[in-house]
């Protein structure tokens, strides 16, 4: 699960919305530290203040030409540490945050992955086309690898 967010730098971030329901944004990683997946933000936007109300996150990413796609659900919160965003900073930001890491509305959303899932489907052709039609007739799942990960305690 790791290597394919080190892989991948745009993933889906999903919160929970004030309604209640989900709300997911492709957001950009910006660093991974051990468990840890950060991504910049504005401290007033509407994801800042979902995180603010509920803290479970789930952020997913794939890579359709390798046919590999993870899910990690985690804890977010959101930071303003001026030394962090300096560290992090990267020029693709600068169109959000013209001030660059010390824009006054500039923060980061902070995910602690708590577990992950992968999948990785290799299988190309015909073999795809038949371990469709098997999972479908004998309602298993084709020849995909499946893994789950757990983090922290």
């Amino acid at each position: 699960a790791r290597a394919l967010l080190d892989d991948i730098r745009i993933v889906m971030l999903a919160t929970h919305s004030p309604e209640g329901g989900l709300h997911a944004r492709p957001m950009q990683i910006v660093g991974l530290e051990g468990s840890t997946i950060w991504f910049f933000t504005d401290v007033n936007s509407p994801k800042s203040m979902e995180i603010g109300r509920e803290h479970d996150v789930l952020v997913a990413a794939s890579c359709p030409e390798r046919k590999e796609y993870v899910s990690v659900a985690g804890t977010a919160r959101v930071v303003q540490d001026v030394d962090k965003q300096r560290e992090l900073w990267t020029e693709d930001a600068r169109p959000w945050f013209p001030e660059g890491a010390r824009s006054d509305d500039l923060a980061l959303i902070s995910v602690t992955m708590r577990s992950a899932e992968y999948w990785d489907s290799k299988p190309t052709g015909g073999f795809l086309a038949f371990s469709y039609i098997q999972a479908m007739h004998e309602g298993e799942e084709g020849e995909a690898q499946h893994g789950k990960a757990k983090f922290g305690g």
